[in-house]
Order: structure tokens, then C-alpha cells, then sequence
């Protein structure tokens, strides 16, 4: 076997074999979903992903083992804002949910085909016109701002004009048959309404493909890494769906994530051909941003937010000043790598850098701040500072 087929066999073999079990053996029933058997479910799927990116980085390089996880990070965030859609979705067809999570199973199956097919053009593309990729870079930033300003999730299947042209050409019965999509009545086959929830979730998902690939490109445009981190994130999405459909009401700042995440993720593109940032700064920025609204979003929503505000604040404005001069001395290493001004740029990142400890420290001062985590960081801060001063002193 050729070395370069054996990752995509292993991929399909994998994935292949836990479709088959879910399906055939284990939700051959149609029967809802517990939360216990969702957790569960989410957990084997994460954990997965996670060790097939281990074999990622293990057999081709630490640098893809980090292109695969920043993918699965982007695809899964931006698969979890297709569950408030799926519910909505599901609502508006009054779907019962024994049912749910057999429309959820063929409509990704689906969507991993649609994504194969986006991948392969999206990479094939951008091989023949580089251009494009300036393109994409703009639709997500675009996308990102529109998200930011957009007022919830609006489902509205009559608008959907594949499903009003479904509907049309395609004969349906007045109500379910059970689990079935299509059934024989009156001497010839008819669509069931769950045919139509299917029409309806593939076509959603086609639309949440043009914004959630072009952001996977930004970290990456092998095909292998996009396609294995898109197939991972989507196929934990059914479990994903059971565990969070009655916590939906908690990821206030969800969305706010999500479009900082596509505007970081089209910045990267659009600047690309001048600064190729590292991966790993992407995946913490990646990282950074989802952590980030999440535990907004928890510390808003949770009964306890008054008493939590405070210490976390704390923590958040330490980690602030440790990351400043990890920032620095990143800035420092960029600089000196850009000829003769080296020296005048330094002394300006110092400068800045001493503004922003000094601005850090009245902010902690006028919080009242005692937490040792802040010191610590704010003495990290204060001694790289120093250090870099040698550093320039003695250059």
C-alpha cells in the first residue's frame, strides 16, 4: 500500500468501524437519547479525536499534530452553534426525539460527503489561483462582523427554498410514519416529513460549511488535516447535540467567540503572505478566544456570578500581564531579525510593555486584587521587563 493512502485507510477504517457500531448495534432503536449515554458519547468521540491527532503529530510532525488540533478546535466551536440551529430546527417541525437522533446520524453522514466534496474544490482552488485565498479572508471577516451584530438564531424552514422546492416535486404524506423517510402508500413511495427535516438540516449545514472550511484553511490547507479535523468535529456532533440541547441557554457569549474566531481566522488569511504566524501562537489564540467566552458565558449565567466576578477578574488580569511579557519577549526575538532598526524598536516594545504594566497595576490596585496567582504574574511581568533592559543595555 502506497505510504500516502495509509492515514486516509486508517481515517476510514476508524470512522468507518464506530459508525457502524453506533448505528447497527448500539442506537438500532429509535429511542431518545439519555444525557448520561450523551456525555458518555461526547467523551469517546472527543478522546478519538484527540489520539488520532496524536497520530497525526506522531507520523508527520509535531507541526501537523498542531494544524489537526487548531482544525478540530475551529470546526468543533463552530459545530456547537449548528445545535442551537438543530434544536431550532427540530422545534419548528415538531420532530418527537426518539427520532432526533436518527435524523442527526444521516444528516452529518451527509455533511461528510457535502465537506469531502468542499474540501477537494476549496484545495483545488486555491492551487490554481492563489488569490482566492485573499477572497475567503474577507468573507470570514465579513462573516464575523454580521455574526457579532446578528440577534439570535432564526429558523424559518418556509424560507428555505430548497425545501419549498422539495416540497413541490417531491409527494408527502400528512404526517409521520414512524422512524421511516419514505413509504409506500397507495401503490407508490412518498416522503415523510423527517425526509424533509433531513432536506432541511443538509442544507443548513451546506451554509455553516462556507464559513467553518475557509476557516480551517487559515490554519492549514492540507487536505489530509482539514478533512480528518472537519470529519471528527462533525461526527461527535450528534453527542454533542443530546449533552448541550438543555444547556443552549447558558452560552450567552457563544457567539461573540464565534465571530472573533472568523475574524481572526480571516485576518490570518488575508495576511498571510506577510507574516506566516506559528501554530502554535494560532492554537493558543484559538484556545484563548472559545475559553474565553465560554467561561464569560458560565460565570454570567451561573446563580453564583457576584461572588465568582471577583476572583476571576483577579486571575484574568494576572494572566493578562504574565501573557504581556511573554509577548515581549516574542516581539523582541521578530525585531531583531529586521536589520539595522532593531535597537530603536526594542527600546519601543519596552516602553510599551512598561505602560502596560504600569496601566495593569493601577487596574489590580484599584480592584483591591491580593491573589498570589497576581503577584506571581505581576512579578513575572516586572522581571522580564528588567531582564530585557539588560539585555538591550548590554547589546
Amino acid at each position: 500500500m502506497s505510504p500516502e493512502l495509509l492515514p486516509w485507510v486508517a481515517l476510514f477504517v476508524i470512522v468507518g468501524g464506530m459508525l457502524a457500531l453506533d448505528l447497527l448495534v448500539l442506537n438500532r432503536d429509535a429511542k431518545p437519547v439519555p444525557f448520561r449515554k450523551a456525555a458518555l458519547w461526547s467523551g469517546v468521540w472527543i478522546s478519538l479525536a484527540l489520539g488520532f491527532g496524536a497520530w497525526v503529530a506522531a507520523t508527520r510532525g509535531g507541526e501537523a499534530g498542531g494544524e489537526y488540533l487548531a482544525g478540530y478546535l475551529i470546526e468543533l466551536s463552530l459545530s456547537v452553534d449548528n445545535v442551537f440551529v438543530f434544536a431550532l430546527i427540530f422545534t419548528a417541525f415538531a420532530v418527537p426525539a426518539a427520532y432526533q437522533h436518527r435524523l442527526l446520524f444521516w444528516g452529518i453522514l451527509g455533511a461528510v460527503v457535502f465537506r469531502a466534496v468542499f474540501i477537494a474544490l476549496g484545495v483545488a482552488i486555491l492551487d490554481a489561483a492563489h488569490w482566492v485565498i485573499y477572497v475567503l479572508g474577507a468573507l470570514l471577516v465579513v462573516t464575523g462582523l454580521r455574526l457579532l451584530r446578528s440577534r439570535g438564531h432564526a429558523v424559518d424552514p418556509e424560507q428555505n427554498p430548497i425545501l419549498r422546492l422539495f416540497r413541490r416535486l417531491v409527494p408527502m404524506t400528512d404526517g409521520l410514519r414512524g422512524p421511516a423517510f419514505v413509504v409506500r402508500e397507495g401503490g407508490r413511495r412518498v416522503a415523510t416529513p423527517l425526509l424533509a427535516v433531513l432536506v432541511t438540516i443538509e442544507t443548513t449545514d451546506v451554509m455553516f460549511a462556507l464559513d467553518s472550511i475557509p476557516a480551517v484553511f487559515s490554519v492549514t490547507t492540507d487536505p489530509f488535516v482539514v478533512f480528518s479535523s472537519n470529519l471528527f468535529a462533525i461526527l461527535g456532533l450528534r453527542s454533542l447535540y443530546f449533552l448541550l440541547a438543555g444547556l443552549l441557554d447558558r452560552f450567552v457569549y457563544l457567539k461573540v467567540g464565534l465571530a472573533a474566531l472568523l475574524t481572526f481566522a480571516g485576518v490570518k488569511l488575508l495576511t498571510s503572505d506577510l507574516y506566516h504566524m506559528p501554530i502554535a501562537v494560532s492554537l493558543g489564540i484559538i484556545v484563548a478566544i472559545l475559553g474565553g467566552s465560554i467561561l464569560a458565558s458560565i460565570i454570567t449565567t451561573s446563580p453564583r456570578r457576584h461572588t465568582l466576578r471577583e476572583p476571576v477578574t483577579r486571575i484574568v488580569a494576572g494572566a493578562g500581564m504574565g501573557l504581556a511579557a511573554v509577548a515581549l519577549f516574542v516581539g523582541m526575538a521578530f525585531v531583531r531579525d529586521t536589520g539595522a532598526w532593531f535597537l530603536a524598536l526594542e527600546v519601543l516594545l519596552i516602553v510599551a510593555a512598561a505602560g502596560l504594566v504600569t496601566t495593569g497595576l493601577m487596574v489590580l490596585r484599584e480592584a483591591h486584587a491580593r491573589s498570589a496567582l497576581v503577584r506571581a504574574w505581576v512579578t513575572l511581568g516586572a522581571a522580564t521587563l528588567l531582564l530585557v533592559a539588560l539585555v538591550i543595555g548590554l547589546d
